[in-house]
């Protein structure tokens, strides 16, 4: 294998070399990685929408916010664990390395038995609360508890591919990602043409390639012995490395939960205007899932990028990454912005035949276009601040946007004009609010002060 080769499939160490070059190099695989992603929920909406119908869309699009909710608790150890390895890979501390690894694990498997136990169980009743339609009930249900049975495997592969990310590996995530996504692809088209087991099927399809994923994550992991050490003892999760794992990710585990109630209050408002708005909202926010991908994969870029150049105490290295960071990120964005605007109903027409749908999705998408500029910002600084340490400020960014602007927005302007514009128009306001509030919070610069790593006699780490 060529030396190129090598370092491209490795580790990449970003506290040397040109900031933009590292973060292209970086974030392309990044992008591609999150793009499969999204496939697993666009096709489980793509089959069922055109082989089962516009109820069984709805009903996929339905299970979101209570799934999201869930989730919280990997929110947190996810962000938490890419922090601490971006910032003792960059400081080249090899032991601490490894024990931030192992807990990781651990934390992870503990985790996953607690949502397979209750996240069933809540399943109907939180589907009752938020006023989920009848005839969509059965299905939302089913689709939920399956993937609740196998949340380990989405759970490992997102955390563990944060693991390897933190220390500058986005291409391997990338390739058992695609291996994965093109499995789903397969058994969402087996189980619900051919066995005909409807929303079910798709469920089943989704954890079966989320499990292989997590597996090759996982093995991957643990080839890297020239970089870190996983064994029974790094595996036996550390009191300071939980705190610290906790205090670094519970503010974005606290967004998330924050995020994910408010949506489950605005999926009450949504199921208010009946299925056919519900399922207008499943495609737009499937669309958004992609539109989203630049904004996400920059900032996961920017993440990673900062917590290893915080470790090195390259602090001025991290400015001029911003700024480059910056105009990447507004530059993607203005073009894919482009591209909903002109093709925002042949993008809805992948999801449905239904003419209402896509000339309702269409005008939703129109709506929130602009929005996605403001987000490029937000995502960009709020990676900033975490990779610094600063999880705290995106965290009260967040709640202030979610709770204070979208939500009463929401349910103002639907009162005022009885329009499910209602829903869109305050995400696009709580966008841009939230674009204002994370620029003043980057120039105050708390970030700055915020790493955790300890430089005195730092043990030497091996980079590929």
């Amino acid at each position: 294998m060529s030396g190129g080769l090598t370092r491209f499939l490795g580790t990449q160490d970003m506290t040397v070399g040109s900031p933009i070059k590292k973060l292209i190099q970086f974030s392309i695989p990044l992008l591609l990685g999150n793009l499969a992603q999204q496939m697993y929920n666009t096709v489980d909406s793509i089959v069922v929408g055109r082989y089962v119908g516009d109820n069984a869309l709805a009903a996929v699009g339905a299970s979101g916010p209570m799934l999201n909710l869930l989730l919280v608790l990997f929110i947190g150890i996810s962000t938490g664990a890419n922090v601490m390895v971006a910032q003792y890979f960059g400081a080249k501390q090899r032991e601490q390395l490894s024990k931030a690894v192992g807990t990781t694990i651990t934390l992870t498997f503990l985790a996953s038995l607690v949502i397979m136990v209750v996240g069933p169980l809540l399943v109907p009743p939180f589907l009752e609360l938020v006023g989920t339609p009848p005839e969509i009930f059965e299905w939302t249900a089913d689709y939920l508890t399956i993937v609740f049975w196998g949340i380990a495997g989405m759970a490992y592969y997102n955390i563990i591919a944060g693991v390897l990310r933190g220390m500058g590996d986005s291409v391997m995530p990338l390739v058992f990602l695609l291996v994965a996504c093109g499995l789903n692809i397969v058994l969402d088209l087996l189980f619900v043409t051919q066995f005909h087991w409807d929303v079910a099927g798709v469920a089943w399809a989704t954890i079966i390639a989320q499990f292989i994923s997590a597996i090759l994550c996982l093995w991957r992991l643990m080839r890297m012995k020239d970089t870190l050490d996983i064994n029974w003892h790094t595996l036996r999760p550390k009191s300071h490395m939980v705190k610290e794992l906790l205090v670094l990710g519970l503010p974005s585990g606290v967004s998330q939960a924050i995020f994910s109630t408010a949506a489950i209050v605005v999926q009450s408002l949504t199921n208010s205007f009946g299925t056919v708005i519900i399922a207008v909202n499943t495609v737009v926010m499937r669309v958004d899932g992609f539109a989203m991908m630049p904004n996400f994969t920059f900032g996961n870029a920017m993440t990673t990028y900062t917590g290893q150049n915080m470790g090195a105490g390259r602090v001025d290295r991290v400015e001029e990454g911003v700024r480059e960071g910056m105009r990447l990120g507004l530059a993607v964005i203005a073009a894919l912005v482009a591209a909903i605007l002109l093709f925002g109903g042949q993008l809805v027409g992948l999801f449905t035949s239904t003419p209402e749908v896509i000339e309702r999705g269409q005008h939703m998408m129109r709506i929130l276009a602009v929005g996605y500029l403001a987000m490029a910002v937000t995502q960009t600084l709020s990676g900033v601040m975490r990779g610094a340490g600063d999880t705290m400020t995106p965290m009260w960014i967040s709640m202030i946007t979610t709770v204070v602007i979208r939500v009463p927005i929401a349910y103002g302007l639907a009162a005022l004009t009885k329009s499910p514009d209602s829903l869109f128009i305050s995400l696009l306001i709580s966008w841009c609010m939230g674009a204002l509030l994370s620029f003043a919070a980057y120039k105050r610069g708390k970030w700055r002060k915020k790493a955790i790593v300890k430089r005195k006699d730092a043990p030497v780490l091996p980079v590929e």
